[in-house]
């Protein structure tokens, strides 16, 4: 009885040892939770940068048209100027005597019509009855008819004269801002001289030309014409991104495309208009100019943040497969799209891919998924949510 005594208790313990471990056991861990986005076919908007320079819209080169010494200057540098506004006076004293002296001229001419044509006029009746030879009468005429041509002349020469001596005031040829004057009172200008007295340019609105090469237009020409990207009216604005880094605030749109390519260059030149009301926009500046290059219809993007690169530089996601474990995918991806970039193959739509939380995880972990949501996109949610309303006025 000792013995069945024993036994029964060695056999109570081990099922109480049996149950206190099986009660210590702990359950297996929750998979860890990462948030993924659902890859899908989205209309993207394709754009390039390309680097342009500020040009005026319109530019003179104030020179004079006659000879003289400078008298004044009439105008503040770095003013804005009117077309006709008086610049420079140039010392008239000749031409207004040469004004003066085809007044004389022509008064001269003036006083010989009158007695050539009474002389023709008479012969006229002379000849009539053979009191006068035909040939004097053909003179009379012909003296009458060059003193009326005397005259034409001496009007055209008095215009002529009267044109420089109102040279002699120059004038802005445009309106726009004025630079700096390089000459001074007193200095001698001639006409047609190489140098320019000062300069005008018009700066509302301005021009910027940029430079694209004849690879990049070729390349984008055949994929137009293939029916990868198509283009609307989108496709003529342009955005401006400053030499700081800053986005121009006003879009410019595009005038046109230069018809030939830069030898030397290998470029081709696309000018686009932009208003200038502020003046921040000066010739001569340069900058990069963000131009649409077309749309993609059915376009894939994923999260910048998703995307990590490998040791060969090749740029990999980690998605989720239908087991619900992870995998490491190697995709080929494009330009950058806002915070995203656009994914030329790799990913299909339905794949479930790792934007949050699988930072640490090793590939074959099985994980629980949740929808990623962006948060800058949640946080400007937010803040209209939580924007008063507008009152309508009854």
């Amino acid at each position: 009885s000792m013995v069945f005594f024993r036994t029964a208790l060695s056999a109570l313990l081990l099922t109480l040892c049996a149950c206190s471990n099986q009660g210590n056991q702990a359950p297996p861990p929750a998979p860890p939770e990462v948030g993924v986005v659902t890859i899908a076919e989205t209309p993207v908007t394709l754009t390039i940068e390309l680097p342009g320079r500020i040009t005026p819209y319109e530019l003179s080169e104030v020179r004079p048209q006659v000879n003289g010494l400078i008298k004044q200057r009439l105008f503040t540098e770095g003013d804005y100027v009117q077309r006709g506004q008086s610049l420079y006076l140039v010392d008239s004293a000749l031409q207004k005597a040469q004004v003066a002296s085809a007044k004389a001229a022509l008064a001269r001419a003036q006083s010989s019509i009158a007695a050539s044509q009474a002389l023709a006029t008479r012969y006229g009746e002379l000849v009539k009855i053979n009191a006068v030879s035909r040939q004097e009468h053909d003179d009379a005429v012909a003296a009458a008819q060059q003193a009326r041509a005397d005259v034409a002349a001496q009007r055209a020469a008095l215009q002529s004269a009267e044109i420089d001596l109102s040279r002699t005031t120059i004038q802005a040829p445009i309106s726009g801002r004025i630079g700096r004057s390089l000459v001074t009172t007193g200095g001698l200008v001639s006409a047609g001289q190489a140098t320019a007295l000062t300069t005008i340019q018009k700066i509302d609105p301005v021009f910027v030309d940029i430079s694209q090469t004849s690879a990049e237009i070729l390349k984008l020409r055949q994929r137009l014409s293939k029916g990868d990207l198509s283009r609307d009216d989108g496709a003529a604005a342009v955005q401006l991104i400053l030499e700081d880094g800053s986005i121009y605030p006003a879009e410019g749109r595009l005038q046109f495309t230069d018809v030939s390519v830069d030898p030397e260059t290998g470029s081709q030149t696309i000018r686009a208009l932009f208003p200038n009301k502020s003046g921040i926009l000066q010739p001569g500046m340069f900058v990069r100019a963000r131009l649409v290059e077309g749309s993609l219809p059915d376009g894939i993007v994923v999260p910048q943040r998703a995307v990590s690169r490998d040791d060969k530089g090749k740029a990999v996601v980690m998605i989720v497969g239908k087991d619900g474990k992870l995998m490491p995918r190697t995709i080929d991806v494009g330009q950058v799209i806002d915070d995203n970039w656009l994914v030329k193959s790799g990913l299909k739509p339905g794949d479930k891919v790792v934007v949050e939380g699988g930072m640490m995880l090793q590939p074959g972990m099985p994980v629980k998924t949740v929808a990623w949501r962006d948060p800058a996109k949640v946080a400007k949610a937010a803040d209209h949510s939580t924007a008063p309303a507008v009152q309508k006025k009854k």
